[in-house]
């Protein structure tokens, strides 16, 4: 069963289990969130961009996982995932040189960080270090950023 919690401003934290559905409640949650709080604009990326970290998430670790969407100011979302697996893929791991190769045509794998790396505005990742055993893992992160509103300023 998934649980969702809010904080203020606004923040929201689901627990996902170790189940192939999980991507799907985590694509629909954001989906209503971002709607929720006005941000229309960000849908479809940010959806994108949950679904696949917490693909992977499932596919890699072995445990619950955890999905947890901020608001990080004006028309920016960031999406995180934690897992138990504190491994730390590529490129998130920094290695390489920041630079990720397209993923062949016919791959059957290898699409999904691919994709997060294109669309997301930043990224990130960072290792969770627990006192207790079976505490631990890593948190995978994104940002999106809204298109800002056209000025009349603006127009050329």
């Amino acid at each position: 069963m998934a649980l969702a919690t809010v904080t203020p401003p606004w923040a929201y934290t689901l627990q996902l289990p170790q189940d192939p559905r999980a991507p799907g409640v985590a694509r629909a949650t954001v989906r209503t969130v971002l709607r929720v709080h006005g941000m229309p604009d960000l849908v479809d990326t940010a959806e994108l961009l949950a679904g696949e970290l917490v693909t992977n998430a499932y596919r890699y670790s072995s445990g619950p996982y955890s999905l947890r969407l901020r608001g990080a100011g004006r028309g920016r979302v960031r999406v995180g995932v934690w897992d138990s697996c504190p491994e730390i893929p590529a490129p998130f791991d920094g290695g390489g040189g920041g630079v990720m190769v397209r993923p062949p045509v016919l791959a059957e794998r290898g699409r999904g960080l691919y994709l997060v790396r294109e669309y997301a505005d930043s990224w990130g990742a960072y290792p969770i270090r627990g006192g207790l055993p079976g505490q631990g893992g890593k948190v995978l992160w994104v940002e999106c950023v809204g298109k800002p509103d056209c000025q009349w300023g603006d127009l050329s």
